[in-house]
C-alpha cells in the first residue's frame, strides 16, 4: 500500500512560479517545496527574488530566481530559456504574476489604463503558457498549467472593472486550453482566491476587509498558507483527471447569501 505521506510527492518535479517572490506566489512555492518540488522563481525585483530563494532553500528545497518582466514578451522568453537551461525542464507552470491594475470609475479610465491591465493580467499569462506548452509538446511530455485568477471573476467590484474583466478572461482561457491541450496530457486549471492577507490586499480600506470577513461563510479571511495545498494538488498527479476548472478558494465568500 502506498504511504499516504507520498500521495502528493513532487520529488523530481520542477515548478515555474511567476511572481513567485512574494504574496500568493511565494506561498504556493513554499507548499510545492514542502512536497519536494524544485522551484523557478520569476520576478522583477532582484532583491525580493533573492530573499524568496533564500527562504525556499532554508526549507530544504532547490530554488533559483530569474529576473522577468512578464509584460514584456522578450523578457518572458529570455527568462524561460534561462529556466530550462538551469533545470533542464519544467513540469508545472504557475502563471501567478498580476495585479490590481488601474482603479477608478469606469467612465474615467482611459484606453491606456485598459491596455496596461490587459498586458499585466492576460497577455502575460498567454505568453508564459505558450512557452510552457511548446516546451512540453517538443518533449512529448505531460504538463500542468495553472493561473491565479480571483473570486473577482465571479463577483463584481466597484472601481475595479479592469481587474474583474481580466480575471474573468483568464478563467475563460483555462476552459478553452483544457479542451485544446487535453489530448496532449496537459491539464489547465485556475485558482480563484478570495480575500487573502497579502501586501496588496491589506492595502485596501478596512471597511472592505471587514465586509469580506462578514460575507465569508467561514467568517474568516484567508492566510497565505491556505494557498499551499491547492498548489501542490494541481501540480501533482492526483489532479490528472481535473482540467478546465476554476477552483474557488474564498472561505465561502462567493456563496454567502445577501
Amino acid at each position: 500500500m502506498n504511504n499516504i505521506h507520498n500521495f502528493f510527492d513532487l520529488n523530481g518535479h520542477v515548478a515555474l512560479v511567476t511572481g513567485g517572490n512574494g504574496g500568493l506566489g511565494l506561498a504556493m512555492a513554499q507548499g510545492l517545496v514542502k512536497a519536494g518540488a524544485q522551484i523557478a522563481v520569476w520576478g522583477r525585483n532582484e532583491a525580493k527574488n533573492a530573499k524568496a530563494v533564500s527562504e525556499l532553500v532554508a526549507m530544504g528545497g532547490r530554488a533559483q530566481s530569474f529576473e522577468a518582466d512578464v509584460t514584456d514578451p522578450a523578457s518572458t522568453a529570455a527568462a524561460f530559456d534561462r529556466t530550462i537551461n538551469a533545470f533542464g525542464k519544467i513540469d508545472s507552470c504557475f502563471a501567478n504574476a498580476g495585479g490590481a491594475g488601474a482603479r477608478g470609475a469606469f467612465v474615467d479610465l482611459d484606453r491606456q489604463a485598459w491596455l496596461d491591465t490587459n498586458a499585466l493580467n492576460i497577455l502575460s499569462v498567454i505568453d508564459t503558457f505558450q512557452l510552457a506548452t511548446r516546451h512540453w509538446q517538443e518533449r512529448k511530455a505531460a504538463g500542468k498549467l495553472i493561473v491565479t485568477s480571483s473570486v473577482a471573476a465571479l463577483l463584481g467590484l466597484p472601481n475595479s472593472a479592469g481587474y474583474c474583466l481580466t480575471k474573468s478572461a483568464v478563467t475563460g482561457l483555462v476552459r478553452s486550453l483544457a479542451i485544446e491541450l487535453g489530448r496532449s496530457d496537459i491539464q489547465v486549471n485556475a485558482i480563484l482566491p478570495g480575500f487573502i492577507e497579502t501586501e496588496m490586499s491589506l492595502n485596501t480600506p478596512k471597511a472592505f476587509q471587514d465586509g469580506c470577513r462578514r460575507r465569508a461563510a467561514s467568517g474568516k479571511i484567508g492566510q497565505l498558507s491556505d494557498m499551499e495545498g491547492i498548489a501542490v494538488y494541481l501540480a501533482s498527479k492526483q489532479s490528472n483527471f481535473m482540467t478546465g476548472q476554476a477552483l474557488v478558494l474564498d472561505g465561502g465568500h462567493s456563496i454567502f447569501p445577501l
